[in-house]
């Protein structure tokens, strides 16, 4: 057991509210603002503020993820409302999980959702000897104590919810013999779980937290900043008040889950007389359904090989959501469209992808791209034509050349040879608009040795380039491509990675894992797409929105992942 665990596995337990106040203000709020935006907009009105100081405050041990996104946009947001500033601070209190590539994946995932913090980015690390300083005030004072007890003895002495703890026996030691005590576990004399800094508070008060927190542990540990220069760590709910306090926060912002570490923060703020006191309000955290975001899970998703790695398309962290072709104005909409409650709750993935489409619908390019091909010829078509059309239909883009030529590709799935009810699209005899082109007529089906329809011998309408001459109409119209002129692609097709809304249903969340989350297609695109640059997005026309591989997309060996199909089941309330 390291003596993290000691207080890392504590349930969440009621806190009384001793801070009404702060909850009374996070309560009362305007119409169209939420408390947030409320409180600030009080404290500046009022002077309490001069002017608004958030941050962000991700611990480098992992990549970010939707949930964190809500945080970034709602951190940095408020900052840009009321002409604020927002800093990037790393917490990187626990070297053993934290490294450089999560400190670079994050920045560069902040900077993608289109925000900028504050002067250069900052760590807790860099706070170490004003936290190391601030330990020693608090030993002179009288708070705190090295506790010598083993973390299982901590643990058990920690009490429960119905039962107080029970004091240390190293509690009242001497001021002398705890600044011996913390000297030896600075210099690397004790091992790790041999010794803590504990802060002296109420070993019998009803918030476990507050019965004396550890402050510091033993860890024989290199850190990604400050190299070997310490043997002694500060614990998070240490370090980020502090840090709050010494970057001059006047807003701290985090989840609900910390609403019982508040009468902690508010404690050391106080008693190493801090000239800044940042005050800490929290809010609902981001749950969307058929998602999981536990750090834990994920890892489980990547080294199970369930997932091509982190950023895999299919997974909620803000490197997948890219690759798979997600826009930052779609996440930053998603988010201020789900708002800031004090309640937790699960929001509609369906919103989600309403975002995302909305961000598409005018700023994709249209092309054209054939699935799962099916060869026709048109038997009458005179020679091969370039034909020139809007790269968008309502947006200038400029435009793009269509190769028409005597063979081309259309989807199977638009020609039935005895069509169900309803179908508007190929039939044998039948016509259809070939779309920016000719309306062409089913004349022959050609099958092979098994029956399977190889190919279609259509003749077009002369008359019908791009019009519909008068009392003619087609009620079809179907997407293709050039069979001689077409380019080969690889298409991924993405589906969400769970079959169920609550992942967690059952025992084991990998048994609702989607079996057809990914598809891999050999299709054809038109000759424009094969020039698109990684990341680029488009609409394939009738098939969905998709984009550029980040990483396996070239010119001459097109992949497209599909970011969303064009369904949209979520209906936005009307304003």
């Amino acid at each position: 057991m390291k003596p993290n665990d000691v207080v890392s596995n504590l349930p969440n337990n009621p806190t009384p509210n001793t801070h009404a106040s702060v909850d009374s203000a996070q309560q009362e709020q305007q119409a169209g603002l939420d408390f947030v935006r409320q409180v600030i907009t009080d404290d500046l009105a009022t002077g309490r503020a001069k002017q608004i100081v958030t941050r962000f405050p991700p611990e480098p041990n992992g990549y970010l993820h939707i949930g964190h996104v809500k945080a970034i946009c709602l951190n940095f947001g408020v900052a840009e409302e009321f002409n604020g500033l927002c800093n990037l601070r790393f917490d990187d209190t626990n070297p053993d999980a934290e490294e450089q590539e999560y400190v670079d994946g994050i920045a560069n995932d902040v900077k993608w959702l289109g925000f900028s913090w504050n002067g250069e980015p900052r760590y807790a690390s860099g706070y170490f000897d004003q936290l190391y300083a601030w330990a020693i005030q608090l030993i002179e004072q009288g708070d705190a104590y090295v506790d010598l007890q083993s973390p299982e003895e901590i643990k058990l002495n920690r009490g429960s919810f119905v039962e107080p703890g029970k004091n240390s026996p190293y509690r009242d030691a001497s001021v002398e013999e705890n600044l011996a005590r913390f000297e030896k576990m600075r210099n690397g004399e004790l091992k790790e779980g041999e010794a803590v800094l504990r802060a002296k508070i109420d070993m019998a008060s009803p918030n476990v937290h507050m019965r004396d927190p550890i402050l510091y542990r033993v860890l024989h540990s290199e850190h990604h900043q400050t190299g070997d220069k310490w043997k002694i760590y500060p614990m998070y709910d240490y370090a980020h008040p502090l840090s709050d306090a010494i970057e001059g926060i006047t807003h701290s912002l985090c989840t609900l889950e910390f609403q019982d570490h508040r009468p902690f923060y508010d404690w050391i703020v106080e008693k190493v007389k801090s000239k800044a006191v940042p005050h800490q309000y929290e809010s609902s955290r981001l749950n969307v359904d058929y998602t999981i975001t536990s750090k834990r899970k994920l890892r489980k998703l990547v080294e199970g090989g369930y997932v091509n790695g982190w950023d895999d398309p299919r997974m909620p962290t803000v490197v997948g959501m890219r690759r798979r072709g997600f826009t930052p104005e779609g996440l930053r909409d998603f988010c201020k469209r789900v708002g800031v409650s004090k309640t937790d709750g699960i929001v509609d993935v369906a919103m989600l992808e309403f975002c995302i489409r909305q961000s598409l619908e005018n700023t994709a390019a249209r092309g054209m791209a054939v699935l799962n091909p099916l060869k026709v010829t048109l038997t009458n078509l005179p020679e091969d034509l370039d034909l020139t059309h809007a790269r968008h239909p309502n947006v200038d883009m400029g435009e793009r050349v269509i190769p028409l030529t005597k063979e081309i590709y259309i989807d199977r799935k638009d020609f039935e040879e005895v069509p169900p009810k309803g179908f508007k699209r190929l039939i044998p005899d039948g016509e259809v608009r070939l779309r920016h082109a000719y309306v062409i007529k089913c004349d022959e089906v050609i099958k092979d040795a098994n029956g399977e329809v190889v190919e279609l011998k259509c003749s077009i309408d002369p008359d019908t380039l791009g019009k519909n001459p008068e009392g003619r109409k087609v009620k079809g119209v179907i997407h293709w491509v050039s069979a001689t002129k077409g380019i080969p692609a690889e298409v991924r097709i993405y589906d969400r990675l769970f079959t169920e809304a609550d992942p967690e249903t059952g025992d084991d969340f990998l048994a609702n894992l989607n079996p057809d989350s990914l598809k891999v297609v050999q299709a054809v695109i038109e000759p424009a797409l094969a020039q698109a640059k990684p990341e680029d997005r488009f609409q394939f026309e009738r098939e969905g929105y998709f984009v550029a591989d980040q990483y396996d997309h070239t010119p001459e060996k097109p992949v497209f992942n599909r970011v969303l199909d064009l369904k949209d089941s979520f209906k936005p309330e009307k304003k």
